[in-house]
């Protein structure tokens, strides 16, 4: 897909300090979305270097715009770049780790606020916000450890930095759905 070619090119056009256009190539790629890209590293590497997770690769990043600030085809270039050199969670990609990136895009539709009761695991991501802190975790995630509907409350309030239970304390509780879609193993 156009949308993966272009996040693989905007994290290697970094890493060869070099520009790439970033005008949408159709009027449905220059429409305002929200975007988390997510970056994974095979565990193929040259050298047989070990890694350590289950499924056969390691997050290297994730990073998103939540609301719609700019076309999707920018937000994706923007994210790709993000999450491979600005996750400050990580060290960022090596020129030799690049051809080894798998890429998850997730297009957000705007959050809506909802009742925890409404809140579909699998369907809806979450927007926790409380007290100036504010916490997200895409739709992926609770399906992707088995989680119920109060434990994604909870850890999206952890993932804010708040008490599990502030989501019953007077949290602000926003759903949105993703479009999910990459080479991810298992994708």
């Amino acid at each position: 897909m156009q949308l993966l070619r272009l996040a693989h090119d905007s994290i290697s056009s970094a890493l060869q300090q070099r520009q790439i256009p970033l005008d949408p190539p159709t009027p449905h790629f220059a429409e305002p979305r929200g975007v988390f890209t997510s970056i994974y590293l095979k565990h193929d590497l040259p050298g047989g270097r070990p890694r350590e997770a289950q499924s056969g690769e390691e997050l290297r990043g994730c990073v998103g715009y939540v609301l719609p600030t700019c076309a999707v085809y920018r937000a994706v270039a923007e994210t790709a770049r993000a999450a491979a050199f600005d996750d400050n969670r990580f060290r960022p990609v090596t020129i030799e780790e690049a051809p080894h990136l798998e890429i998850e895009l997730s297009i957000l539709s705007s959050p809506q606020p909802i009742r925890p009761e409404e809140i579909e695991v699998g369907r809806h991501g979450l927007l926790v916000s409380w007290r100036g802190q504010r916490g997200l975790l895409l739709p992926q995630v609770p399906a992707e450890h088995a989680w119920d509907r109060t434990i994604f409350l909870e850890q999206t309030c952890r993932k804010a930095g708040l008490p599990p239970d502030a989501w019953q304390k007077g949290a602000t509780i926003e759903a949105f759905t993703a479009e999910v879609f990459g080479e991810k193993s298992g994708r």
